[in-house]
């Protein structure tokens, strides 16, 4: 799978750098384009794990979910911390300011506030309590709550500049009609998507295996999980 990821981004280099051409209003700039809407893409399609995990843990009781979702959250804060970043280039790039009020913007920094503080809770907790992150049913359950919860601001980000007035462009490959993109655009983009999708998949099974080989080395046995939803 690390192989591919690799294949697809130094495809995604290609395309995006010298085959696709430069946008006919925005320039060479345009070209941030294909590190943007990946991390932000792919920041959302990881805070979706953090709600399929966290539903499951709720529901079942299995800690392992547990570690997936914290997992997931890493990936989607730091993803999501880059899309806010490329996005603020981009922008001074373009608008000519590094950070205007926009409906987008606002919404994708609360949605990173929202998850950087599921990740604190955790960490709180942990030290409040003494329970290790992963392997305690103190951390877990109040963790998964915030963890569902969280998601519903994904939806209000993407959907922002179509319900808001926004400086942001709305959808262009997944808009109703015909893409306004050129097709050499496109291809760039959906391999960095891939090269993005790829490699978040890796680090967080790489993240999860690690978590559960340093919870097995702690003197403390992991609780058996039980029913919480």
């Amino acid at each position: 799978m690390a192989w591919f990821a690799g294949g697809f981004a130094g495809a995604a280099v290609v395309a995006g750098g010298w085959l696709a051409p430069p946008d006919q209003a925005q320039g060479q700039a345009q070209r941030l384009m294909y590190l943007h809407v990946p991390a932000a893409w792919v920041g959302y399609a990881a805070f979706a794990v953090v709600l399929a995990a966290s539903a499951a843990y709720l529901i079942g009781g299995d800690l392992r979910w547990d570690r997936f979702a914290r997992a997931g959250a890493e990936i989607g804060v730091s993803l999501t911390a880059a899309a806010i970043a490329t996005g603020s280039l981009w922008g001074h790039l373009v608008w000519g300011t590094w950070w205007a009020w926009d409906p987008r913007l606002v919404s994708t920094a609360l949605l990173l506030l929202a998850y950087a503080g599921y990740l604190a809770l955790r960490r709180a907790l942990a030290e409040r309590t003494g329970a290790r992150d992963g392997a305690d049913h103190r951390v877990a359950r109040p963790a998964a709550v915030v963890g569902v919860a969280g998601f519903l601001l994904v939806p209000v980000v993407h959907f922002s500049v179509v319900w808001w007035r926004s400086l942001h462009q709305q959808a262009t490959v997944l808009a109703p009609e015909r893409p306004p993109i050129d097709p050499r655009m496109g291809v760039a983009l959906l391999l960095a998507v891939a090269a993005a999708t790829l490699a978040a998949l890796c680090l967080l099974l790489h993240r999860v295996v690690r978590l559960e080989r340093q919870l097995a080395a702690s003197p403390v046995a992991e609780r058996t999980p039980v029913r919480v939803g």
